[in-house]
């Protein structure tokens, strides 16, 4: 972008009805379905003790997988692993994190990188949606830390171990709400303290940013075996925004979720994506569900995919530089 152009120039053009409607029409599809074993290969998520997380889990248990879930709560964890062992017999084991934490983050970036387990398949599932503006313990905006940083940190963390595996796919749960943000991301105010906050604002912002980062790391890994990917879970029915109000969840409960599929269908999606031969050396892609999309313009920008990424790397506390 030339010094002093507005966003706004930036990205008009850009925009193209073709894509929206594509959306629109994507949103009423099903997933690919794929029916490959994946019998003792390791499957790392983030949010697995429910919705999307939780179906997940099941659907890469039933076909063997062993199954690593990070969760905030304990008792939720070991419920998961149980269920998953006594229904599939497969090994199941868990890690306690808050991903509003950067130190969590940080701590669990590290433990996978020490992983002697080859990950097969490492999954972004944590996520949250809020109306009002809250800040993190280290003092930065919530849902840009949950929805983008946390996952950042760890893909920063795991990339040489990944990239050493020669083999193995990371998929980020992310959202045709990064739409929301339509002239794209403040690098300079990520923290939302020179414009008014909106939830929708923050969210399209940090998937925005979710996808900036894809775009970064597709070619750290291009030619190693590895892959990441992002992918819109599909209009289903979540635990997503019940940190808001009385009317938010009553609205979500009554309006939203009567005109949303069963996150089963996130699951199948999820399967395929991280599974399937179809997807074999392809990075660097949105999907809904498992039909390719092409992002918002602002989720294209790799000048500001370079800036954010220096952004972020200072504000995870990490080494400051390129890949």
């Amino acid at each position: 972008m030339e010094r002093g152009e507005k966003p706004i120039r930036k990205y008009w053009k850009q925009y193209k009805w073709s894509n929206i409607r594509a959306m629109m029409k994507n949103n009423k599809s099903d997933p690919k379905i794929c029916n490959d074993d994946f019998k003792d290969r390791l499957m790392v998520i983030t949010g697995g003790t429910s919705g999307i997380g939780y179906y997940t889990c099941r659907k890469y248990a039933s076909h063997g997988a062993k199954i690593f879930s990070i969760n905030r709560n304990r008792e939720k964890s070991e419920r998961l692993c149980e269920e998953l062992k006594r229904d599939f017999g497969v090994q199941c084991s868990y890690m306690i994190a808050d991903f509003s934490s950067l130190n969590d983050s940080l701590r669990v970036g590290e433990e996978l990188s020490a992983m002697g387990d080859t990950i097969d398949v490492l999954i972004h599932n944590a996520g949250v949606y809020l109306k009002r503006k809250e800040l993190t313990k280290e003092g930065f905006e919530t849902t840009f830390v949950v929805n983008y940083l946390s996952s950042l940190v760890i893909n920063y963390l795991v990339r040489e171990k990944m990239k050493a595996q020669g083999t193995g796919r990371i998929i980020m749960v992310n959202s045709e709400g990064h739409r929301f943000a339509i002239w794209g991301i403040k690098t300079e105010d990520l923290n939302w303290q020179k414009r008014r906050y909106s939830g929708l604002r923050a969210y399209g912002s940090a998937k925005t940013s979710q996808l900036l980062s894809m775009l970064i790391l597709d070619q750290y890994f291009e030619g190693s075996g590895v892959t990441i990917n992002a992918m819109h879970p599909g209009a289903v029915k979540t635990g997503t925004g019940k940190e808001n109000g009385a009317f938010y969840k009553w609205y979500k409960r009554t309006i939203v979720d009567r005109f949303s599929r069963s996150p089963e269908i996130s699951a199948e999606a999820l399967y395929y994506l991280g599974v399937s031969s179809d997807l074999q050396d392809i990075g660097g892609r949105f999907f809904n569900l498992t039909t390719e999309e092409i992002p918002a313009p602002p989720a294209l920008d790799m000048e500001t995919a370079k800036r954010l990424w220096q952004v972020s790397l200072r504000m995870g506390g990490l080494n400051d530089g390129d890949l």
